[in-house]
């Protein structure tokens, strides 16, 4: 039985989220699977990737296929590094020790460069949502001075309306007295 490493296809639409499974090459996509092996959310950034990482490790290990994208996850998490080193392992080339301790260098450095990822994302998001409110608060003030002189305007036309009106009845007044 030939079996694949890939993808099943779950979610909403256009906001999909992924298993991965180990499966028979001949079964369906979203169909049987031999074992649940871990999940891949595309939707945040940096993507989130869950691996059962000792059974991806054992299912490479006895020849089980994986699909081009499962691949490259299996390569981001150091799954197919691992099995390199442990071919080299069984070659002689050095022992299990030396293979680890690559391992953990390599997995330290993966680790140091997610996390500037991370936190440069985290940075960016704060930056632009700070640049939005003074961008707001701005927005505000100027439509407050706005607010504000049209109220002066109004304030001052009621004024020069009150003094009128209070004008004309004292000249009423005066017209008849005058006769």
């Amino acid at each position: 039985m030939a079996t694949k490493i890939r993808l099943q296809r779950h979610g909403r639409k256009n906001y999909p989220f992924y298993p991965i499974v180990i499966a028979d090459s001949r079964a369906p996509r979203d169909g049987r699977f031999i074992e649940r092996i871990g999940s891949y959310n595309p939707n945040t950034n940096p993507a989130t990737i869950t691996l059962n990482f000792d059974r991806a490790l054992y299912w490479v290990s006895v020849g089980a296929e994986p699909t081009d994208t499962v691949r490259s996850i299996l390569s981001r998490e150091g799954v197919l590094l691992m099995h390199h080193l442990l071919g080299g392992v069984a070659k002689g080339a050095f022992d299990e020790a030396e293979a680890q301790r690559r391992f953990d260098a390599w997995k330290a450095k993966k680790d140091a460069q997610l996390a500037g990822v991370k936190t440069s994302e985290a940075n960016r998001k704060a930056t632009t949502a700070k640049e939005r409110l003074e961008a707001e608060a701005a927005k505000n003030k100027a439509k407050a001075e706005e607010v504000a002189k049209k109220k002066a305007e109004a304030a001052a036309a009621a004024a020069a309306a009150n003094a009128e009106a209070t004008e004309a009845p004292a000249e009423d007044a005066e017209a008849p007295a005058a006769e």
